[in-house]
């Protein structure tokens, strides 16, 4: 999952980088209110943490230009701005959440699961066949045991998973978890699935992931004899 942090204190923003990629998510952090603006439109995000008090144009009119654009991209605002007028004001631009600071760190992650949470999701669990994904412990189970992922890994499977018999593209894999900005080759996109092919075959998993040539990988139920 691909998250935007638009956060100007340059310190709290590194600090909240190493939070999200810790727990498996890729971020791309700018540190004002038109940067987060020129991204939002040239990127494909999951979400956007913002800042309110940001330099050239700050978090609330990020938010109502991004309402107006039409995008329903969720949006959690992270401020030190903790009364109830800037809270309302958050929301009814069009805010699915706002976490005041100092915070805890468990809530930020809370809020963002919450966020990003699809609608007809009953938890943190992703299921396809005899797999099951667990978005909270990043720990993939099926009959033959668990592993708990590595990041990257996590992330694709979490693509897949999430889009059952799509094809999703390298490209959307790069962009999603490498960044628009990597120098990283995207045959690193088939050394990942070499390495999460492995992991479904001793987990026992009915499913398999299949290379579309020259178009990417989907998550497939396998055939039964």
């Amino acid at each position: 999952m691909r998250i935007l942090l638009a956060e100007d204190e340059k310190a709290l923003s590194k600090a909240l980088v190493k939070i999200f990629e810790a727990n498996n998510y890729s971020i791309d952090a700018v540190y004002d209110g038109q940067e987060a603006l020129d991204y939002l439109e040239a990127g494909n995000y999951d979400a956007a943490v913002l800042d309110i008090m940001m330099p050239k144009v700050d978090g609330i009119e990020v938010l109502r230009r991004i309402r107006e654009s039409g995008s329903n991209l969720p949006v959690l605002m992270l401020t030190a701005k903790s009364e109830v007028e800037d809270k309302v004001k958050g929301l009814d631009t069009g805010a699915n959440y706002y976490l005041t600071k100092p915070f805890a760190t468990e809530e930020l992650l809370a809020a963002v699961r919450v966020i990003t949470r699809p609608s007809a999701d009953t938890g943190s669990r992703l299921k396809v066949g005899n797999l099951t994904l667990d978005r909270a412990t990043f720990e993939l189970s099926a009959p033959n045991g668990s592993v708990k992922l590595a990041n990257k890994e996590f992330q694709m499977m979490e693509l897949l998973m999430a889009h059952p018999g799509n094809i999703v593209s390298v490209d959307t894999f790069m962009d999603h978890i490498w960044g628009y900005d990597t120098d990283t080759e995207s045959n690193v996109v088939w050394v990942y699935v070499s390495y999460l092919r492995k992991k479904l075959v001793s987990l026992g998993s009915d499913v398999s992931i299949k290379a579309s040539r020259n178009v990417g990988y989907s998550l497939e139920k396998k055939e039964e004899n």
